[in-house]
């Protein structure tokens, strides 16, 4: 497929030709708005744009940013968006329909599995963590630099990442955020501290991996597989396997384990556990550690669904914090549920509205629920004076 980028003047920039795996890339000079188009008469054979009008999406781009352009595309025989064959019901809007709540199941387990962490860390602490899409972004970067540089398998390198990651997030609270702890810093002094860390780390990882979109070695492109009305790839089967497989995990650790009960009195309360017996700087340093491997754990699975960036991570923060407050504030499984919610109601919301615009969708839901329900879904409601 051919695609020609323009300046907002209609003076060209330049073009590409896709890939195999549908990817392009295209160089700009500075930093402003683009016209990009697709040549819809190089589309394969049996393909179409979703939106025939949308050929040609004028974009923002920053300085020293990449910028993601996505023509979504469909079966030549399906209608067009906004029509719905066979009188409002046809069989080409359901089977789309199927294949968003698909996609929606798919970008809620990763949502959650980032928003566990932030959850835990939340109800043991109090701090409302902004750089935890951060640590999605270090997550997929280290399995990187393993797969890609020193040449493992991504099997290989997926694990020896996620260790080192659970090593970070332990020393970050052992010498970070516990000595900020011990000197009696404020929470809002420390959310306010969380900001500047995330804006630390993105430059880091920009400076180290630079601006451009990269990916693994493996599990690029795969051929779909025909589920029914739903096509999906092996890869995305097996991430939702593993993604099921660790919440699960993590909800009946919470439940039956000694280190679980223990978080859970620490997230009721710090002041009655300590007083029991219980360790509450350790308690809290091993959450940071499991928080931070599962956040690592949703970047690299998220990593194999799009390519690598240094601001992956901040693109997905939003609706991470999207569920935990649908959810409810402090809750291991309300962030579960409400990540869940969210991610379908994104991916669904692309049926009425642009795709460029589905985060807004998560926001709207979260203002209705949170409107009837303040504390959330499976939040507890408690007086406060």
């Amino acid at each position: 497929m051919k695609i020609t980028v323009a300046t907002d003047a209609d003076a060209p920039v330049g073009e590409a030709t896709t890939g195999r795996d549908g990817t392009w890339k295209v160089a700009v000079d500075k930093a402003g708005s683009y016209k990009v188009t697709l040549d819809q008469a190089t589309l394969p054979a049996g393909k179409a744009l979703r939106d025939p009008n949308r050929g040609t999406l004028t974009v923002q781009v920053f300085e020293g940013n990449a910028r993601n352009v996505l023509f979504g595309l469909v079966d030549a025989n399906a209608p067009p968006q906004g029509q719905q064959g066979d009188g409002g019901g046809g069989s080409s809007y359901w089977t789309r329909v199927a294949q968003l709540v698909f996609e929606g199941l798919n970008l809620g387990l990763i949502i959650a599995l980032g928003a566990v962490g932030l959850s835990l860390i939340f109800g043991t602490t109090g701090l409302t963590n902004f750089a935890h899409g951060e640590l999605l972004t270090i997550g997929a970067f280290l399995a990187f630099f393993f797969n890609t540089v020193l040449g493992l398998h991504l099997l290989i390198a997926a694990p020896i990442a996620l260790v080192i990651a659970a090593g970070l997030g332990w020393g970050q609270d052992r010498f970070f955020w516990g000595q900020l702890r011990r000197r009696k810093t404020g929470l809002i002094s420390m959310m306010i501290i969380s900001i500047g860390l995330a804006l630390f780390l993105r430059a880091l990882l920009l400076f180290l991996f630079g601006g451009g979109g990269e990916s693994y070695d493996q599990y690029v492109a795969q051929a779909g597989i025909q589920i029914g009305p739903i096509s999906a790839t092996p890869k995305s089967l097996v991430a939702m396997g593993i993604e099921i497989v660790v919440l699960i995990a993590v909800g009946l650790a919470l439940t039956y384990t000694r280190l679980g009960k223990a978080t859970r009195a620490v997230a009721d309360n710090p002041a009655l556990a300590s007083s029991s017996g219980i360790n509450v700087d350790r308690v809290i340093r091993l959450v940071w550690a499991s928080g931070t491997c599962i956040a690592a754990l949703a970047g690299i699975l998220l990593g194999t669904t799009q390519n690598l960036n240094f601001q992956m991570g901040q693109q997905v923060l939003l609706l991470m914090f999207a569920g935990v407050t649908l959810g409810g504030l402090g809750t291991a499984f309300g962030a579960l549920v409400g990540s869940l919610v969210v991610g379908m109601f994104v991916q669904v919301s692309t049926l009425w509205i642009p795709p460029e615009m589905k985060t807004i969708g998560a926001l709207v839901v979260l203002i209705i629920v949170l409107m009837v329900r303040p504390q959330g879904i499976l939040g507890r409601r408690e007086r406060i004076g």
